[in-house]
């Protein structure tokens, strides 16, 4: 830190698309709106709805949670950019930025992993079902996953900006993620670029190999299954959690476990667009279409309102 000069950082973003600023902005605004309102509602369903107070539908209320934070984390940021002429972001806030968008990352891969966990204990070890996921398991597999998210997003965030940074400081990118920042510094980075890409597979790989061990077996089980009703289900509620897995999975995976020399500018940017920005607002969507309990609630609450409206 003594070695740092850099007291800011100029993120890029959309300068190379100054004549679409606006069109950018409205159609960014739109999403970030979309994204919270959409994912609060999840929450405010799930909440309000006594019969989805179940293991599953609070780990669904904690990611729909996250998927708000995790868009606050980088939306405002790029919202401010498009309309001002002064696009930086000081040392320390550039810092505070990696740190939450990795945190959220992080719990998210833990999430989505004890997600499967409990599908794998309710479809295949029904009769323990209840036993083994009691509102204290819950409790402690929820905060398990946002403190090791925040733990190791505090570890990797300290590791990278302890370089020094003397010049340049333009971030071609839309916001403080890994790649752009570590290549800013004024020092050779391949034992880092390792160490945060060992990192980066522990924490990517060992939630999705429990992901795919889970579904394995659920796969197995219901082969096995000769009731359709509880094969539907069951069906239905995989399907769901499995878009999640492969939409968060499959770009987060390509963008952070990739050799050095595959690293592209342009595929890197889409892809960071794409999983910190897009899929937040998606999720919503994937657990209240291919779910028959959620929109079963959203049209009974639906009703309780037209309700209230008509007697007013």
């Amino acid at each position: 830190m003594n070695q740092t000069t850099v007291t800011e950082f100029i993120i890029l973003g959309f300068s190379a698309f100054t004549d679409i600023y606006l069109p950018f902005f409205l159609l960014f605004l739109f999403i970030y709106l979309a994204t919270l309102m959409g994912n609060a509602a999840v929450v405010y369903i799930l909440r309000s709805d006594p019969s989805l107070h179940s293991p599953m539908y609070f780990f669904l209320c904690n990611l729909s949670i996250l998927e708000m934070v995790y868009s606050s984390v980088t939306m405002p940021k790029i919202l401010t950019n498009l309309l001002s002429k002064r696009k930086t972001i000081p040392f320390l806030g550039c810092a505070v930025q990696m740190f939450f968008f990795l945190a959220m990352g992080t719990t998210e891969c833990l999430l989505l992993a004890i997600m499967a966990l409990d599908r794998f204990t309710a479809i295949c070890r029904p009769l323990y079902y209840n036993l083994i996921m009691n509102v204290q398991m819950c409790s402690h597999l929820a905060a398990f996953s946002w403190s090791s998210g925040f733990l190791l997003s505090l570890g990797q965030t300290a590791f990278i900006f302890s370089l020094p940074f003397c010049g340049p400081n333009v971030i071609d990118h839309f916001f403080c993620d890994i790649p752009p920042v570590l290549k800013l510094a004024c020092t050779e980075t391949y034992l880092n670029e390792v160490a945060i890409f060992s990192v980066c597979v522990a924490i990517l790989l060992t939630p999705f190999l429990l992901i795919l061990g889970s579904y394995t077996q659920i796969i197995s089980t219901l082969l096995r299954m000769k009731s359709v009703g509880s094969h539907r289900k069951a069906y239905s509620t995989c399907v769901s959690h499995l878009t999640s897995v492969t939409l968060f999975y499959g770009t987060a995976s390509f963008m952070y476990l990739r050799p050095r020399s595959l690293y592209s500018l342009h595929t890197d940017r889409f892809l960071a667009l794409f999983y910190s920005v897009v899929t937040p607002m998606l999720n919503p969507l994937i657990y209240s279409l291919r779910n028959q309990e959620v929109k079963a609630s959203l049209l009974k609450i639906s009703k309780q309102i037209q309700i209230f409206y008509d007697k007013k």
